[in-house]
């Protein structure tokens, strides 16, 4: 059985949805499929989850949000419309969640309703069953999963049965609407991979695999073609965006190979990230950069001979609110990249 997801850009309107239904009818092993919010149409498009947190910040200023609301109404009509679909069933799923914004529900609530109404929608399209993923995955504090997320799926999962859930969000410990960081659909597909104990993760995006480098920096950027667990997450971890950093832990354990494949071009093959790969020939999988970073570096002679001497700068470096990202260490240095907004 294969879980796949598709991201933002693969659900932005009609024609993206019929190339994911192309796609997941092309495969009967496909049976879970996990959806974001519509992303971007073009470059000056709006993200729908950008919208509604637009339409929680309008409410929490005391106003109500029901002409900003239209906006998003309007992406998923017109998408309705497009597919061939009867848009009156779901006009009171639009006029609730809009209700529920201006009753002041919350912005995490608000933000996760983008990847609820598309999942409803493609449920609808596909002839699926919708699974909602509130209350099953359990959000705790620092954002990780409680391990209670997995026997909640694994009571309500039918073999057999095919599913479209929706992405990004959870509830928390206390029974509310949380969710991930951005991005967090890709969290979302590792846990259902788990739960369900599928032979493989497809995360179905609008590049064809991770890159070597950013290919908007370096032209001669080349797909890798396959890479480890910990490969991939060092990448994520300082700006390699096609894959969330958190979404390898879920499947780790269960040494679910992911594949990332491309809506546009899905007889590419994509990138394989597995458990394990042979370093001959190519030991370096990929170089990433990530922005808004400033640096500390402290130097002295014979630094390393003294004890204690890393734990008590940091100590200092949080006594002042500074908490370091990444570190490197030499014989006689020290270096600390932190977010510039500590500065």
């Amino acid at each position: 059985m294969i879980v796949c997801k598709f991201g933002g850009s693969s659900v932005a309107e009609a024609k993206q949805i019929m190339k994911v239904k192309s796609i997941v009818d092309a495969d009967p092993d496909r049976q879970i499929v996990i959806v974001s919010a519509p992303g971007k149409r073009n470059k000056d498009d709006e993200k729908v989850t950008d919208m509604l947190y637009n339409c929680n910040s309008m409410v929490q200023q005391g106003h109500s949000c029901r002409e900003l609301f239209k906006k998003v109404a309007n992406r998923y009509t017109g998408i309705l419309n497009e597919l061939g679909m009867d848009q009156k069933p779901f006009l009171p799923i639009l006029d609730e969640v809009r209700q529920m914004i201006d009753a002041g529900y919350g912005a995490e609530y608000a933000a996760s309703r983008g990847e609820y109404l598309c999942a409803r929608m493609i449920a609808t399209y596909f002839g699926w069953t919708f699974l909602d993923t509130d209350p099953l995955i359990v959000i705790k504090d620092d954002g990780t999963v409680h391990e209670d997320t997995y026997q909640n799926l694994k009571k309500v999962l039918k073999k057999g049965e095919k599913y479209i859930v929706p992405g990004f969000y959870g509830c928390s410990t206390e029974g509310k609407v949380k969710t991930f960081s951005r991005g967090g659909s890709d969290i979302t597909g590792a846990i259902l991979s788990r739960a369900s104990e599928a032979a493989k993760y497809e995360n179905w995006t609008d590049v064809s695999g991770v890159f070597s480098v950013d290919p908007r920096l370096v032209n001669e950027a080349k797909v890798i073609k396959i890479m480890t667990y910990r490969e991939v997450r060092e990448l994520a971890g300082v700006g390699a965006g096609v894959f969330h950093e958190e979404a390898i832990a879920p499947v780790i354990a269960a040494k679910i190979p992911i594949n990332v494949k491309n809506t546009n071009a899905p007889l590419d093959d994509g990138t394989m990230i597995v458990d394990h790969r042979e370093l001959e020939g190519r030991p370096l999988a990929g170089v990433s950069a990530k922005s808004g970073y400033s640096r500390i570096t402290l130097r002295k002679l014979m630094l390393f001979k003294r004890t204690g001497i890393r734990h008590a700068l940091l100590t200092m470096l949080h006594i002042f609110g500074v908490r370091p990202s990444f570190s490197l260490f030499g014989v006689d240095s020290i270096v600390w990249f932190f977010e510039s907004t500590q500065a």
